[in-house]
């Protein structure tokens, strides 16, 4: 028997211990070899990271610090950096789930063109992806907005504690953006500013409100073109910067799918959508593609 057929027949036979839907992604991603997949908070949930949303869109917490406001409100940065030394740990101590190291896995088979992920929290990268944009930068860099001086995120909290020795971080539920749910007097808070002028320091993320910037944009359409299919995982596509490359994908007639829990702004676009658990969903998947991930 050639070996395309023993292939078909091993195939079939595993699709009989695996769910329907695992299925339908796995024949999704064997059709399009090229993938352009775009990944949200949904896929970072099972490394113990909070999402923004719930199973509808909505806000599952109160939303997001704003870029205005963070900038010109010396109250608005007392608040992010007293919350963010007790949220912070979370983010950078989580490590990738199964969902991370199998779509690493699926680059190193030459099936990913190209990785964006709205994501701050660099899980992609620790479990091995080479070809990721961080579309909304990253969580673990602090730079000032006036003269670029960079130190990282634990330099910076570092800093925050030695100018507020008598500031006690008590236990609190983290936040999907490396803060936490604390409700505390920030009045007296000590924010350090940029030691070479003084400028605010702000972390290397796209705060809602700000924009990403055009040429990772375009860089990334253009990978998109380069694709045989858009897949999307773990997010609701509720915020413009993600959803542009499904609006960009339709336009092309360029095959969308998407793995993700609840419903996303793109429903109406998606040729296939699975609505299930991701990590037991591309486990399932891996194991019908013989995609060596552990």
């Amino acid at each position: 028997m050639p070996k395309s057929e023993n292939k078909q027949a091993f195939r079939k036979q595993l699709m009989t211990k695996f769910n329907p839907q695992s299925q339908q992604l796995a024949d999704f991603i064997e059709r399009y070899p090229k993938l352009f997949i775009l990944t949200g908070a949904g896929i970072s949930t099972g490394s113990g990271i909070p999402a923004y949303r719930d199973a509808e869109g909505n806000w599952q917490s109160p939303p997001p610090v704003q870029h205005g406001q963070f900038i010109s409100q010396l109250a608005v940065r007392q608040r992010y950096w007293g919350r963010s030394l007790a949220g912070w740990h979370t983010m950078r101590d989580a490590q990738p789930s199964n969902a991370h190291k199998i779509l690493a896995a699926l680059e190193k088979q030459n099936r990913v063109e190209l990785l964006v992920t709205q994501n701050v929290d660099r899980l992609h990268q620790k479990a091995g992806s080479q070809k990721v944009v961080d579309l909304h930068g990253r969580a673990d860099i602090v730079a000032c907005i006036e003269c670029d001086h960079e130190i990282t995120r634990d330099e910076m909290h570092q800093w925050c504690r030695r100018e507020n020795p008598e500031f006690n971080v008590p236990l609190s539920s983290p936040r999907p953006d490396g803060d936490a749910d604390l409700e505390a007097d920030f009045s007296h808070f000590n924010v350090p500013n940029c030691p070479d002028c003084g400028g605010v320091m702000k972390a290397r993320v796209v705060y809602f409100g700000d924009n990403v910037p055009k040429e990772t944009v375009f860089s990334a359409i253009d990978a998109l073109e380069g694709s045989d299919a858009l897949l999307c995982i773990g997010t609701s596509l509720q915020v413009f910067s993600g959803f542009r490359f499904n609006r960009h994908a339709r336009q092309h007639q360029i095959p969308q799918a998407a793995l993700t829990q609840g419903v996303t702004r793109a429903d109406e676009m998606l040729d296939l959508k699975i609505d299930a658990e991701i990590n037991h969903t591309l486990e399932e998947v891996a194991s019908q593609l013989g995609i060596d991930w552990r």
